[in-house]
């Protein structure tokens, strides 16, 4: 194959990742740690994308379903076999946290591509929300275990593609 000649002139001007994050935050309502909690109150599924050794050396939120960041679109998309089973719809209020919200609204605006447009994150991450004073589990020291990997779900046997 060919290689493409390239344009005449300076290439576009890319954005930087910060600029980036800030682009795709204007798609999101993001929440402080205390609306986060009230939300959650109200049936909003808190969504917790950290690091296994993030959860081990920090704690956990109470009720927040541990999903890894790789497995997130598969695990929250109502149609895929191999959602939670608080995925129900693409209606369903999300809240993405990470350790210091970054990489949860990234992961938040991939679930808009989705459909699933009630998805936001917690301003801050789960850092705000500790220092917030919001309940915590603390660590047990036992490895935490995110909702089990998808080819051991029920469905597990179909197939699915890398991303």
């Amino acid at each position: 194959m060919p290689a493409t000649a390239p344009l005449p002139g300076p290439p576009p001007a890319q954005p930087t990742v910060d600029e980036y994050l800030a682009s795709i935050r204007e798609r999101l309502t993001r929440l402080t740690p205390a609306e986060a909690a009230e939300a959650a109150r109200h049936g909003a599924l808190l969504v917790d994308i950290r690091y296994g050794s993030l959860r081990d050396r920090d704690g956990t939120i109470p009720g927040a379903v541990i999903v890894e960041r790789n497995e997130l679109e598969w695990r929250l998309d109502p149609s895929s076999p191999h959602r939670v089973p608080q995925a129900v719809g693409h209606d369903l209020e999300l809240i993405v946290v990470c350790n210091e919200g970054y990489a949860s609204s990234l992961a938040a605006v991939s679930l808009h591509a989705l459909g699933l447009h009630h998805a936001t994150d917690l301003t801050g991450g789960f850092q705000a929300w500790r220092a917030a004073g919001l309940p915590i589990a603390p660590p047990t020291g036992t490895p935490t275990a995110p909702t089990p990997h998808i080819a051991a779900t029920a469905a597990g046997s179909a197939h699915v593609q890398p991303a």
